[in-house]
């Protein structure tokens, strides 16, 4: 069975000896607080920057989700409101996070074919998030769009960028934002249960000047355990290994997103032109490249999930608005070229 969800997605195929390896190398029972453990965070923090093109003075946190990202920055970064661009569920999702915790955060909405309009970015927010990749419609936000917006921001703001979808997946140009998250169990092939935030110098000393400290999981006090290789929680141990076993084998990031693109320029071809189906996004300069959208009838779309897992093909559901008529397909690194062949013999079969 290959699944094409789009998360939590398919994980590598050695994730089953990685597991074995951690089990009987004692890493399930491993003390978050000595030195083995420091020194696995101390490596992956190493490896996600020389991987990731990090660039190395950026801070990395691990937390437990990307959701969970959404309170920290409220908490610690948001003294009085933030501003959120936004074309789907998690982008809308976030909105509402930040106004249960800072209700002055207002948002603008733009459409799945559209790019945001930046004329009308608040000067005196906080923070001005993104979500780089919507995996809930399968639209993306590049990088020459998110470098225009960064020289709009007010001299104040600081731009975060949601990229639970794509990170580990696509070159991403970190300089140009403050803040980046996501999770593990999409493009990085893994189990859920570990988020990743990777934070710029400015970013740092702003949540050092406001001093927010009235959470567990504040981010002045994740910094002060993170200069030790520690974090504030008992943390998942399992994930962080696998992880770091993840970036020992995989290729670099450059490598890893030209094999991406090029798989989601051959599925955008292919469905644009031969299926019953045809793509959400129908502005090229939109789609995203790691979750593709189809849409169709909802009794359509419902024969094609139905047979598609009879042939041992798993396909992702639509989300929020577009869950009648839509289903996703996952393009992530851990899923193999085999799978995409097996899926557009599939569909050239079954509904051509």
């Amino acid at each position: 069975m290959y699944t094409f969800n789009p998360g939590p997605s398919q994980v590598y195929a050695e994730v089953r000896s990685y597991l074995t390896a951690a089990f009987d190398e004692g890493w399930l029972s491993a003390p978050h607080r000595g030195e083995r453990f420091t020194g696995l965070v101390r490596q992956v923090i190493a490896d996600l920057k020389a991987k990731l093109n990090i660039p190395q003075d950026y801070t990395i946190f691990f937390l437990n989700s990307a959701t969970e990202c959404w309170e920290v920055l409220a908490q610690s970064l948001t003294p009085t409101k933030s501003f959120h661009l936004y074309s789907g569920a998690f982008g809308e999702k976030w909105l509402e996070y930040a106004k249960a915790l800072k209700p002055a955060s207002t948002g603008q909405l733009f459409g799945v074919d559209e790019l945001p309009n930046l004329g009308q970015i608040p000067q005196d927010a906080d923070l001005v998030c993104i979500t780089q990749n919507e995996t809930s419609n399968a639209t993306q936000l590049r990088d020459g769009f998110i470098l225009n917006l960064y020289n709009k921001l007010g001299p104040n703001s600081l731009l975060a960028v949601d990229a639970t979808s794509s990170l580990g997946g696509i070159q991403l140009k970190m300089i140009k934002a403050d803040i980046w998250f996501g999770s593990v169990q999409k493009c990085f092939g893994l189990p859920a249960g570990l988020g990743l935030m990777i934070l710029s110098p400015r970013a740092v000393a702003r949540f050092r000047q406001i001093n927010e400290r009235a959470h567990y999981n504040s981010l002045v006090s994740q910094y002060e355990k993170m200069l030790n290789y520690q974090t504030t929680h008992t943390p998942n141990v399992l994930d962080i290994y696998l992880l770091s076993r993840v970036l020992q084998d995989r290729q670099p990031i450059k490598t890893v997103h030209q094999h991406l693109l090029d798989r989601a320029t051959k599925l955008y071809d292919y469905f644009d032109n031969a299926t019953q189906l045809t793509p959400l996004v129908t502005n090229p300069e939109t789609r995203s490249t790691t979750v593709i959208g189809l849409q169709g009838p909802p009794a359509l779309i419902d024969e094609v999930k139905r047979r598609a897992k009879e042939q041992g093909l798993q396909l992702g559901n639509g989300y929020g608005n577009w869950k009648p008529n839509s289903l996703r397909i996952a393009n992530f690194p851990a899923i193999p070229d085999a799978a995409y062949e097996q899926l557009v013999q599939f569909f050239a079969r079954e509904f051509a």
